[in-house]
């Protein structure tokens, strides 16, 4: 006799709600020719960079994550400015996270909870990250972000410059096979205790083909094929306490890099914990690779930024008035300060082609 499969089945899920096809998403919102040729060139300008064709250091700077998309857009135009500015010593790319991987529980990002309510409306999520996207895009400005749900990139990843793979999912074989198949480069951050080791072999298995499960743009499950992502790279981001953006701690990373026969490139993450994830401690940190970069140290080919119009960070609670601009997840470095340190990672780089 057949059994009952509502005896078994979804016994903790509270609701399904069907999730809009990624086809529907990028119908209602478009990548235009605009769009695309940014894309095109930010993607390029890094991969030269990466494989150190191009001497200028990519900087992957903005909020820690995106809650209010006035506000992003507005950050957005000041740092599309100054990117020109500094354009021949700096690639600039604005930081644009929508998914916050949490350690127990807290706010999921833009994406999961769009209202700030819990209420886990995910179409909207998409249409906003998406659309905001197109706004930064738009101002000539490439896009970085981080990919944390699998199914997500179908629906965002044609805006998205550079991506990142976070320090919680670095291990795990889902992103791997993921950014193997991303078609923009991909940087892995060592794993939440530092170990380098992970990062590392994250590049390595990204850099291989994979097929695994997935769903296309009509959202119809499927089996995905890949080539490799030969753009994958290695990021610094310190580990529990104790940082690794020190020069020691870059030469030992690139000796690992080295011993499994990648390419010596490294970006390091001047945030979270080489920061002891005090927002005021980014600019020391800076400073200290600013000196690496302008001793004439090539390997470090990026550096990341979490940076907001105003300082800080704020609580969030459902209802409750936000302060314009300011972090509700990781404290950020204001504006005022973000200019100062751009300009010095700018005079970095002019003093690194001094040793050419």
């Amino acid at each position: 006799m057949q059994g009952h499969p509502d005896r078994v089945r979804d016994q903790r899920i509270e609701q399904v709600v069907a999730l809009q096809p990624p086809t529907e998403l990028l119908a209602d919102l478009p990548l235009q020719r605009e769009h695309e040729e940014t894309v095109l060139r930010g993607r390029a300008e890094i991969v030269d960079i990466l494989r150190r064709e191009d001497d200028r250091l990519l900087v992957v700077v903005g909020p820690c994550s995106v809650h209010d998309v006035e506000a992003a857009v507005d950050y957005a135009h000041r740092l599309a400015a100054m990117a020109g500015e500094l354009r021949d010593e700096l690639c600039v790319a604005m930081r644009v996270y929508f998914e916050k991987p949490r350690t127990t529980t807290g706010w999921k990002g833009m994406i999961n909870d769009p209202h700030l309510d819990g209420s886990g409306d995910v179409n909207a999520g998409l249409h906003m990250a998406r659309g905001l996207l197109l706004e930064v895009l738009a101002l000539g400005l490439p896009t970085g972000s981080e990919f944390l749900d699998p199914i997500t990139p179908q629906y965002i990843s044609d805006a998205v410059t550079w991506a990142a793979i976070g320090a919680r999912t670095a291990e795990s074989q889902i992103h791997r096979n993921l950014a193997s198949g991303l078609s923009m480069p991909v940087g892995f951050k060592n794993g939440t205790a530092g170990n380098v080791g992970i990062a590392v072999d994250s590049v390595r298995a990204a850099a291989s083909p994979h097929a695994f499960t997935g769903v296309t743009l009509n959202g119809t499950p499927a089996i995905l094929h890949t080539r490799g992502n030969e753009d994958a790279h290695v990021i610094l981001r310190g580990g529990r306490q104790a940082p690794n953006y020190d020069a020691e701690s870059i030469e030992g990373a690139l000796a690992a890099v080295r011993a499994a026969g990648l390419p010596e490139r490294i970006v390091v993450d001047a945030s979270h914990d080489n920061s002891g994830k005090d927002p005021e401690r980014q600019p020391a940190v800076v400073a200290d690779l600013a000196g690496q970069i302008a001793a004439g140290n090539p390997a470090i080919v990026g550096v990341m930024l979490e940076s907001f119009i105003t300082a800080g960070k704020q609580d969030h609670e459902p209802g409750k008035q936000l302060e314009y601009g300011q972090s509700i997840t990781d404290g950020c470095m204001g504006w005022e300060t973000t200019t100062l340190v751009l300009d010095q990672l700018a005079g970095a780089v002019r003093a690194r082609r001094g040793h050419r």
